[in-house]
């Protein structure tokens, strides 16, 4: 055996470089009002949220979570701290750049579907590059559509699709632009427990198959056992985390928070 081969065989593989956070929060601070009405919805607040990784976040009502989601989003402005998008500082943008961000770089799907009436399955999906003034990738288009189960229904308008085929659509429009970050605000509250699954595996799978991030808020134990991980929150802190949670160990970690 020659001394090269030796010492590759000794040498132990270089480690791969961790990915850099799809986004995070640096002190996070956020008021609503002033004096002695005011309100501090997130109280000096870090978090991660990890790269082609399924993040859960939950708390008992008022606990600050969907503010959390919502600035992270850029759809609201922090009183204090900083929030990046990949690389990008959102507070530092005019309201016509982070406008392009959301558009361009970051997909919502929230609980009331949001689909415009007038406008097809399929029109519904592209509608978000369509404005944009681009056509999505029509091999890409086909797996979303192929993987949400969808490719009967694409010429139906919302009236003629039940809850569940609704909220795929909003998911395949959500991911047809394959966004750095799916930002998902209780996704299956308007749904049937048999939808709300099929939802929810799809997530999961566009997660673990094609590397979506995904960040979901929800008052649910059993949606939340799908995440990767969970993260806890009450009175606008971070206050407990967990990884590869079963629907009971959230529960468990609920209702501990709860007292």
């Amino acid at each position: 055996m020659d001394t090269q081969h030796a010492a590759a065989l000794l040498d132990p593989p270089s480690p791969v470089p961790p990915r850099a956070p799809a986004a995070r929060v640096r002190g996070a601070v956020k008021r609503y009002g002033r004096g002695d009405t005011a309100v501090t919805a997130l109280d000096h607040v870090d978090l991660d949220v990890p790269a082609g990784r399924f993040t859960a976040v939950m708390g008992p009502s008022g606990s600050g979570k969907s503010t959390l989601m919502h600035c992270l989003a850029g759809l609201d402005t922090l009183t204090a701290g900083s929030v990046h998008l990949g690389d990008v500082e959102l507070g530092s943008l005019s309201d016509r750049e982070l406008t392009r961000v959301r558009r361009e770089r970051i997909g919502f799907v929230f609980q009331s579907f949001n689909l415009v009436p007038t406008l097809t399955a399929r029109e519904n999906i592209v509608l978000p590059s369509s404005l944009a003034g681009r056509k999505p990738d029509a091999d890409w288009f086909e797996q979303v559509v192929r993987t949400v189960g969808l490719g009967d229904r694409l010429r139906h308008r919302p009236s003629e699709l039940s809850g569940g085929q609704q909220q795929r659509v909003a998911v395949a429009r959500a991911l047809v632009s394959r966004p750095e970050v799916v930002f998902a605000d209780e996704p299956t509250g308007n749904l049937d427990s048999r939808s709300g699954t099929e939802i929810l595996e799809f997530m999961r799978s566009a997660v673990r198959g094609i590397g979506q991030t995904i960040v979901m808020v929800t008052h649910d134990p059993a949606a939340a056992s799908y995440a990767d991980s969970v993260v806890f929150l009450a009175d606008g802190r971070i206050v407990d985390s967990i990884d590869e949670p079963t629907a009971e160990r959230v529960l468990d970690h609920m209702k501990r928070i709860g007292a």
